[in-house]
């Protein structure tokens, strides 16, 4: 069964047909920048392009950069204001709509790094901001948000994203002392056996992950910046 998974991201909106049963896309994804500023009327006509350019009319997945209950947004704070309160699934057409890190960790856990494992599972995705999805013997607790912890004063993903990486033109082992810093803080919260990091930096762990040192298993993702997608489609099937 294929499903369109959509991932709307704070800089970019991509989606693709998903092979449910493997996880895989089944065709190449098609990315469009995210509309500035990114109001809910300008963000659902890039979602409609993704869908006309598939020529699709099956089940469809979306992921939202906030805390999505029921298919209404309830924060969007790397979008825009004005998201708050909206029925996501209505405006996208009567797709499925659910938080853009606990779409990754669905699919991590489904067919990546994630996989068969017990006990608590912490997915952490870095990009325009950080995203968080927490797994208790693979069942996921919804909405976590751990992004938006308090550190130094800051929220975190004020001080660890990979948008602040870029902004602030930080050395790969400069921002793995801050992305340590933020690791170890969750990890004193929430003691997991495991954490996976997603997100656009996960193809680059080679170049920070060997700085980072914390107690527990820290592992890139296996599924990349597709798990969002993948996510999205297992959800809406």
């Amino acid at each position: 069964m294929e499903v369109l998974g959509i991932d709307i991201g704070g800089s970019g909106i991509k989606g693709a047909p998903v092979d449910v049963a493997s996880g895989e896309l089944t065709q190449e994804r098609l990315r469009i920048p995210t509309p500035q500023p990114a109001k809910p009327e300008p963000v659902a006509e890039v979602v409609a392009k993704i869908v006309k350019h598939f020529s699709w009319s099956g089940p469809v997945g979306v992921t939202f950069p906030g805390v999505v209950m029921d298919g209404v947004v309830r924060t969007a704070p790397n979008l825009h204001a004005a998201w708050v309160g909206v029925d996501a699934g209505k405006l996208f057409d009567g797709a499925r709509v659910l938080n853009d890190a606990d779409a990754a960790g669905i699919a991590e856990v489904a067919f990546g790094k994630g996989q068969g494992e017990r006990g608590t599972v912490l997915m952490l995705t870095f990009g325009t901001g950080i995203g968080s999805a927490l797994f208790i013997d693979g069942t996921l607790v919804p909405n976590t948000e751990f992004g938006h912890l308090e550190l130094r004063g800051k929220e975190a993903e004020h001080r660890a994203s990979d948008r602040v990486r870029e902004e602030r033109g930080l050395s790969w082992d400069k921002w793995a002392e801050k992305v340590e810093e933020y690791l170890r803080h969750v990890d004193m919260l929430l003691s997991p056996s495991l954490i996976i990091i997603g997100g656009g930096v996960s193809k680059k762990a080679d170049k920070f992950l060997p700085h980072v040192k914390v107690d527990t298993r820290v592992v890139p993702a296996a599924l990349q910046n597709e798990a969002g997608i993948i996510g999205a489609a297992l959800v809406a099937a």
